[in-house]
């Protein structure tokens, strides 16, 4: 469905160019086998959102190759894209990244090659941490730091004794209202992991003068291998009117005693605009 879903929207993009009385019809086609960052942050870049002299030519899934009916030379600009929630059906370009451009040579019945690079966007701001070499969120004892991960230390949630829910928190450390724009700016958690249970991101929102709101937000399913997610806060925190701060926390819960449930994460990065 999601392959048949990109190249129905690529074909009927591609029907309605006006391009394609200088072509005769005959299409050139682009090759976009990755999008790269040009910073030292792991992405999940997984879409390539294609302009041409700015004319929308389509979203198509990376490694791609498509046809446009374009000759000569032309104006590329590209977007990178990615999986909203890590949900396939929502895809959206990244806002943090710029986008790429390039000025390309097109050729009939021929494949240019593209290799766009994005850049993080300069107004941008927020928190990390990647366990080189210390972390400020809060933990209890089914945390542990562990070395030897593919980005380099890393942390561990696994559950001891009769323990059934864990989590890391920043509660002590929240981010402020003063510095988080609010009213529909885009807010972002980017996280790398790999889990063989079901975990919960959610927000704790601190008001003045009341007890601290819970809000659960994603539940993230199990992966064998490291993947990286990047989860929308933005709606959560366009709706917390009043509110002073914002916290995040990451929890995993188990459902019998029996259970050995174990969550590896890193390179936990919370991004948002300047205010």
């Amino acid at each position: 469905m999601k392959k048949t879903l990109y190249f129905l929207i690529a074909i009927s993009l591609f029907s309605c160019d006006k391009d394609d009385t200088t072509t005769n019809g005959v299409p050139s086609y682009i090759q976009i086998d990755e999008i790269t960052l040009d910073e030292d942050y792991t992405t999940n870049i997984t879409d390539a959102w294609v302009y041409i002299d700015g004319v929308n030519k389509g979203v198509y899934e990376l490694p791609a190759h498509f046809p446009v009916l374009n000759d000569g030379a032309v104006e590329v600009r590209i977007y990178a894209g990615i999986k909203d929630n890590g949900i396939a059906s929502q895809r959206v370009t990244y806002p943090f990244y710029h986008s790429d451009t390039s000025s390309i040579k097109l050729t009939i019945d021929s494949t240019t090659i593209i290799s766009p690079i994005v850049a993080l966007k300069e107004n941008i701001e927020g928190m990390i941490d990647n366990f080189d070499p210390s972390y400020t969120f809060n933990y209890d004892t089914c945390f542990q730091k562990i070395s030897g991960g593919p980005y380099g230390n890393y942390g561990s949630l696994s559950f001891l004794d009769s323990i059934f829910v864990t989590e890391i928190n920043y509660k002590d450390h929240p981010l402020s209202f003063d510095n988080v724009p609010q009213q529909g700016s885009a807010t972002y958690l980017e996280l790398d992991y790999k889990s063989d249970s079901e975990f919960l991101v959610g927000m704790y929102i601190n008001f003045p003068n009341t007890p601290t709101l819970q809000k659960d937000l994603l539940w993230i399913n199990p992966k064998d291998d490291w993947n990286k997610i990047y989860v929308n806060l933005t709606q959560t925190v366009s709706e917390a009117i009043g509110a002073e701060s914002f916290s995040v926390f990451i929890r995993m819960q188990r459902d019998n005693f029996s259970e050995v449930k174990t969550l590896d994460f890193d390179n936990i990065r919370i991004v948002h605009y300047k205010k």
